[in-house]
């Protein structure tokens, strides 16, 4: 884009925050509201009322924030119109995703993007499924994904495949030698369980309400992240449930053992991204590439 400080002040007037826009845009504060302010005296005007440490558009601020979004569809249309004339496929997407995803999927399928797509420049942050949704009703992010069920009616969902949740215990535990085990045998036992705001705890909770005969967790801890979940379980610390995607290296080590659930419990993966117009073409390209990319996993599985 030509005029930075447009694209900075459109950032701003979306997210009505400095410190958040200088964080989407990998800025410093003091440099967005430089840019802010170099816009301000183009137009002779305010484009910001600032009260008790709040930002709220004015008048002035409100129709050039209509007019940007016009201007930056435009500019979108017009990159994609000449690319789809060269054949050229590059730019820059910043994708969201559940912890879960971001190390046990995404890196070989955004490896083999990669490859595909040199000139693509890719920006991962990781966060749990309800930070990567906000994130994406904030538009800091191109795209989400995200391992539990999505609410929001204005997002795009398109499931990319099924994930199938397992117990894992130690080798020497009683129930090790099961091939399924209740819920409610579970329940017996100290357990292992991811922090709140996390896809698999919601998962799990779901689960639990639609079980016929109450269960209540013996909630022992509450981890951040599957390995260290992984890592509890091992140290005989208690037991979990996980995705088994997370779990084969342990599964050839011998370190952890995987039980199914009966009833089974699943969930879906999915992308999330705002309903827009018009995108680029290298999102719509990753698109079809990561639905491509699960149907692939799909057939391999079975």
């Amino acid at each position: 884009m030509s005029d930075r400080r447009l694209q900075v002040f459109h950032t701003v007037a979306r997210l009505l925050s400095f410190t958040k826009a200088a964080e989407t845009l990998h800025m410093t504060q003091p440099a967005v509201t430089f840019q802010v302010r170099q816009l301000e005296e183009q137009f002779n005007t305010r484009l910001f009322d600032r009260t008790h440490n709040r930002i709220s558009l004015t008048d002035a601020g409100q129709r050039v924030y209509d007019f940007s979004g016009k201007i930056f569809d435009l500019y979108s249309q017009m990159e994609n119109a000449v690319k789809e004339m060269t054949g050229e496929i590059s730019g820059a997407l910043t994708i969201g995703a559940s912890t879960t995803i971001a190390e046990y999927m995404l890196p070989a399928l955004l490896g083999d993007f990669k490859s595909k797509y040199p000139d693509v420049a890719i920006h991962l942050k990781v966060s749990n499924s309800e930070g990567v949704v906000a994130m994406v009703e904030n538009n800091t992010i191109d795209l989400g994904v995200v391992e539990a069920k999505v609410s929001n009616k204005n997002l795009v969902v398109d499931v990319c495949r099924v994930d199938h949740l397992v117990a894992i215990l130690p080798p020497n535990h009683e129930l090790s030698e099961q091939k399924v085990v209740t819920f409610q045998e579970l329940t017996q036992f100290p357990f292992i369980c991811r922090e709140e705001g996390s896809g698999t705890r919601e998962v799990i909770g779901d689960y639990l309400t639609k079980q016929e005969t109450a269960c209540d967790l013996k909630i022992a801890m509450e981890l951040g992240s599957p390995e260290a979940v992984k890592g509890a379980v091992e140290a005989g610390m208690g037991v979990s449930i996980v995705s088994r995607a997370t779990i084969q290296k342990e599964l050839r080590l011998g370190t952890l053992v995987a039980v199914v659930l009966d009833p089974p419990l699943q969930r879906p993966f999915s992308f999330v991204h705002p309903k827009q117009k018009f995108r680029l073409r290298v999102m719509e390209e990753l698109l079809d590439f990561a639905q491509m990319y699960c149907q692939d996993f799909k057939e391999q599985s079975k």
